[in-house]
């Protein structure tokens, strides 16, 4: 059974954000939208808001839900559920990951990625680049 993980494409200002897992994560080094794994009793919305900030510290609003992907890393299976959010209020300070940058969308696919977001990343770009 697949672990359901939200993950946020949060645009602000024409920028999207982009974190760095650290040295110490797994896939340690590769770059991945923020969120995290859904608990129980919640709602894939309220885990994201949960995560994001516990994660970066940001207050966010998911919008639109994107297409999740099924991924199998060697030691599990996640369903990577991503949403486009709009960001409300905060400071950037991480707790986990070793750095962020705030990415032009022409840069995205310049980012060496968790293989479970570049569904998500390609998905983005089509979808941004029709509006």
């Amino acid at each position: 059974m697949a672990i359901k993980v939200v993950c946020a494409i949060l645009e602000q200002h024409g920028r999207i954000l982009v974190t760095q897992r650290s040295q110490h994560m797994p896939q340690p080094l590769l770059w991945e939208f923020p969120g995290g794994k859904v608990e129980p009793g919640e709602t894939e919305e309220e885990s994201l808001v949960r995560e994001i900030k516990e994660e970066i510290n940001l207050v966010v609003r998911p919008i639109t839900r994107l297409t999740p992907v099924v991924h199998r890393y060697s030691d599990k299976e996640i369903m990577l559920i991503p949403y486009t959010c709009r960001y409300l209020s905060g400071v950037v300070q991480l707790a986990e990951h070793r750095s962020y940058q705030w990415a032009e969308p022409s840069d995205l696919m310049k980012y060496t990625w968790c293989p479970a977001d570049v569904p998500i990343v390609e998905e983005y770009l089509l979808h941004s680049s029709a509006i």
